[in-house]
């Protein structure tokens, strides 16, 4: 239900401005778009053709300039950046977390790059340099090296005056972190912890050394799976001599989360999820000619194996009716499976130790599966065209079908993902490719077997 509302909310915002900017009012426009959080503004911006998108562009509050960048796909922050000179990109990132920043300085041109580094002092430069010298997809990159630490040989006193004399927190603090001389993690302090015990109380009787630190070199996968798991809100992230160099936050696990999903719901259409909606068409062209290519190239592969049995569809007008019906359940099936594996990959749950009981499983759900719904259509096709033979012959090569369809969606993600090829882009359309020609190769062929005397 709150999904539904939050939907209906973005739709009726997005028509109130639709029917403000149409109207030429730009004053209620304004107020409009600056009562909304940035991530919000990012939604509608992105809902936007073009030419309504730079005029709200232009009236969001310069202070939200830099937040909303971050909320928007590849594609239409570079429309969005390419509006804005190089000052108002400057003074739109300056006010960024190191993390943050990361994210969106690659995508600045190089001498608004130049003009962003010049504008910082050394520290936040150099942390700004060893973030970005991380790869993409690990938890350095994702860090942010704003971090309070103490040292474990005081008392709440002396860290309660630390802390009044700093003046304020990083967002998402809710530990401080414990470390020794040389910086090394040794855990950390909660802020309840700090408020709730005697001040001469010693920062080493408090500290909670349960919480793994992250590995630098972890994959932001992995990280967003850890703080599922033990419901973190922030963790250390250490090197290999364990250095604490930064914290990972929520609010950036919960951005990795969504980006997962995205992807894995739009590679699954051979879509890229920074595909702009409002693309130009060339750019919209290229993105997708590639998998529609692909598709066109199975469906020839299973219509060649259709063309092997031009004697037998003659004869018979019925199996043509019914080819659709094998080839399009068995799709079906396969993706069904194939989500699970997709889902089970990502979350690190699936594995040649267990793939082989995960494939015996899915085989006996395809044959009581293949069984349950043959015996359905083999009953509608014998009510329909009067011929037992015809009945059975669909009904057994959906039950193959359906076994084919759980052996590729179990073992060709295995053997995707250990070509480096990522399961949820090219799955579905191995997937489906597999079930249309065991489909139309197992029907055909059988009715071929016994139907034609």
């Amino acid at each position: 239900m709150a999904e539904i509302t939050r939907y209906d909310r973005t739709a009726r915002q997005l028509r109130l401005l639709s029917d403000a900017l149409d109207s030429g009012r730009l004053g209620p426009v304004r107020r409009m778009v600056n009562t909304l959080a940035p991530a919000e503004i990012g939604n509608l911006l992105e809902s936007l053709p073009p030419g309504k998108r730079e005029v709200v562009w232009g009236l969001v509050d310069p202070e939200d300039d830099g937040e909303v960048l971050l909320h928007v796909g590849d594609e239409v922050r570079e429309s969005l950046l390419a509006d804005m000179d190089t000052d108002e990109i400057v003074a739109a990132v300056e006010d960024l977390d190191i993390d943050d920043l990361a994210d969106l300085v690659e995508d600045l041109p190089d001498t608004v790059i130049d003009e962003v580094l010049k504008s910082m002092d050394r520290e936040n430069r150099e942390r700004l340099e060893q973030v970005l010298s991380y790869a993409e997809d690990s938890a350095g990159r994702l860090m942010n090296p704003d971090v309070v630490t103490v040292r474990a040989d005081v008392n709440i006193d002396v860290v309660l005056r630390y802390l009044r004399l700093r003046g304020e927190l990083p967002e998402h603090t809710d530990h401080l972190y414990v470390v020794n001389r040389r910086h090394q993690y040794f855990g950390r302090v909660s802020l309840a912890s700090l408020v709730t015990h005697e001040p001469s109380t010693p920062i080493n009787r408090l500290v909670d050394n349960e919480q793994p630190a992250l590995d630098v070199n972890e994959s932001t996968r992995e990280v967003a799976r850890q703080f599922s798991d033990h419901d973190w809100i922030s963790a250390p992230v250490v090197d290999d001599n364990n250095t604490l160099l930064g914290r990972i936050t929520i609010d950036d696990v919960v951005d990795i989360i969504r980006e997962t999903a995205e992807h894995q719901a739009l590679s699954a259409a051979g879509l890229n999820e920074e595909e702009d909606l409002f693309s130009p068409v060339k750019r919209a062209v290229r993105g997708r000619v590639v998998w529609l290519g692909i598709n066109l190239f199975t469906a020839f592969m299973a219509a060649t194996v259709i063309g092997q049995f031009e004697n037998t569809l003659e004869k018979i007008v019925a199996l043509a009716i019914l080819m659709p019906i094998v080839a399009g359940i068995g799709g079906n099936a396969a993706v069904q499976v194939l989500t699970l594996m997709v889902r089970g990959l990502a979350l690190g749950q699936v594995g040649s130790s267990n793939a082989r009981i995960l494939l015996w499983k899915e085989i006996r759900v395809a044959l009581i599966n293949g069984v349950l719904i043959g015996g359905i259509v083999g009953v509608i096709a014998l009510v329909w065209f009067h011929d037992w033979l015809l009945s059975l012959v669909i009904a057994c090569a959906l039950i193959i079908n359906f076994c084919a369809a759980a052996s590729s969606g179990v073992l060709l993600p295995l053997l995707l993902k250990r070509m480096n090829i990522d399961p949820a882009v090219a799955g579905t359309v191995v997937v489906t490719a597999v079930t249309d020609i065991m489909g139309f190769f197992c029907f055909l062929g059988l009715a071929t077997l016994i139907l034609i005397r």
